[in-house]
């Protein structure tokens, strides 16, 4: 009986977190938060001059997402499949910059990811809340990935 009861508890966590992330994924009202504790939110402007300076760019974006457009030079670490900290290790270094973005405010991969950057030990850390829409909007160019 215990055991079944620990298996119901467990069932009944994981489908109210997946209502409260769906509900928050597709909620019209939902925006990203304007920090993360332990990184420095930036702004679209900000974001192109890391990027000329050579700063690790991860986008934690769905991979069509990613496929159809993305900052020049980003990583896709898609933060449902493949964000871990055994793979941000493999592109960047805990002491390096870098910079983790995805749709925009009303995404929350962006935040959700950078928070795990900067418990998981990453020093430098890079929110960039307004992600792939502000880069557009500044005129910032894309790139493409072939399917």
């Amino acid at each position: 009986m215990k055991r079944y009861r620990s298996r119901i508890n467990s069932l009944l966590a994981i489908l109210t977190l997946f209502l409260f992330l769906s509900s928050a994924a597709t909620g019209t009202d939902y925006r990203a938060p304007d920090s993360v504790e332990g990184a420095t939110t930036i702004s679209a402007e900000q974001a192109k001059a890391l990027s000329d300076q050579g700063v690790v760019f991860i986008d934690v974006r769905n991979p069509r997402l990613y496929a159809r457009r993305h900052i020049p030079g980003a990583n896709h670490l898609d933060l449902m499949n493949s964000f871990t900290k055994e793979s941000l290790e493999a592109v960047v270094g805990y002491e390096e910059p870098l910079v983790i973005y995805c749709s925009g405010v009303k995404c929350s991969r962006s935040s959700r990811s950078t928070a795990f950057a900067v418990s998981w030990g990453f020093k430098r850390v890079h929110y960039f809340r307004g992600g792939i829409v502000d880069w557009k909007k500044a005129g910032y160019p894309v790139e493409t990935s072939d399917p």
